[in-house]
């Protein structure tokens, strides 16, 4: 009895390795609210961890696409340098916007986007994930209601960072600005092979629209067709209309299978290609910012030589001065 109770002790010892730390997060249950223009779509956001910073073991909350927007920047302008994931884009069409399926690709890719950044090391560990992921609704609308400067910006904003790089590149191509290259092959070749995967996979996406396409409008004219038949049939005799009845109908299945394989094209094909095209397009953000912190510090460092030359040239001038009084000091004591 005394070993048994020895062994449950010592198992339960505080020596014994705490367990595995981890923050999982799910976006579900995405419902419509409001009506036109002041339509948007809320999602409940749920976080199950055992971080000790956070308020308990769980936690639900409702977020709206603008939180996510608003995380997103914020992660952005204080993590320098660290990939921050590509949010799914916004559709500014309503028919679009507010579909069945647009709100569930939105929904997948913004549970990809959080949970992507729960399970990163440096983000995982950001206040503003928490507000995110623990807040409540009034609480994140004055937050991004008394949002200024960067996190005003848009997503295509963010974007526009790295045209401004761009921009610099144009003006010394054009003999406007000195410039300012980094010497390290390694990062120039990593560099090049972002600009050729971007390049590839934008006409992977294209191809893959085009093949989405193909299969609705076929299953669309196939569901059309098959409804025809069926009427066809209703007008013929008995042998002849029961042909077109099951012409109609063979169309109609071929009809619905097509437009469930459209279905898992988008999901397992074409979403997946739009997701890396994104994030490639924030890696090139972070080049973007990369470039502008190099091209600051070089201008930083010609003005740290020009203050260096400017406070030898006054050490010289002084020196001469002093020069000068000592002479003078001593012809006068001769005198």
């Amino acid at each position: 009895m005394e070993q048994q109770r020895s062994t449950s002790e010592s198992s339960q010892s505080p020596r014994s390795p705490p367990s595995q730390r981890y923050l999982s997060v799910s976006v579900s249950d995405p419902v419509k609210l409001g009506n036109g223009v002041q339509g948007y779509i809320s999602y409940r956001v749920i976080t199950k961890t055992n971080f000790p910073e956070y308020q308990g073991s769980e936690k639900i909350v409702i977020r709206r696409y603008s939180d996510f927007v608003w995380l997103r920047d914020r992660l952005f302008d204080k993590y320098k340098g660290i990939f921050v994931p590509p949010l799914p884009e916004k559709s500014a069409v309503e028919k679009f916007r507010f579909s069945a399926e647009f709100i569930e690709t939105r929904r997948q890719a913004l549970d990809v986007f959080v949970n992507r950044i729960a399970s990163h090391n440096e983000l995982q560990q950001s206040e503003d994930l928490r507000t995110f992921l623990q807040a409540d609704e009034e609480s994140m609308e004055r937050l991004r209601s008394q949002e200024t400067g960067i996190f005003k910006k848009k997503p295509a904003d963010l974007m526009q960072m790295f045209k401004d790089v761009q921009s610099k590149v144009s003006d010394v191509v054009l003999g406007k600005e000195k410039p300012l290259e980094e010497s390290n092959p390694e990062y120039e070749k990593l560099k090049h092979y972002v600009f050729e995967l971007e390049n590839h996979l934008t006409e992977a996406q294209k191809h893959a629209y085009r093949l989405l396409k193909r299969h609705r409008e076929l299953g669309q004219s196939l569901s059309g067709f098959g409804k025809a038949s069926k009427l066809l049939g209703a007008c013929e005799g008995q042998a002849l209309g029961k042909a077109f009845d099951e012409l109609g109908a063979k169309s109609e299945t071929l009809s619905i299978k097509l437009q469930k394989e459209a279905h898992q094209l988008l999901m397992n094909f074409e979403e997946p290609v739009k997701d890396y095209v994104r994030a490639v397009q924030s890696i090139k953000v972070t080049i973007g910012e990369r470039a502008n912190a190099f091209r600051h510090q070089c201008e930083l460092a010609e003005t740290m030589k020009l203050k260096e030359i400017n406070l030898d040239k006054l050490m010289l001038t002084r020196s001469d001065r002093v020069g000068e009084a000592e002479q003078e000091y001593k012809e006068a004591s001769r005198e």
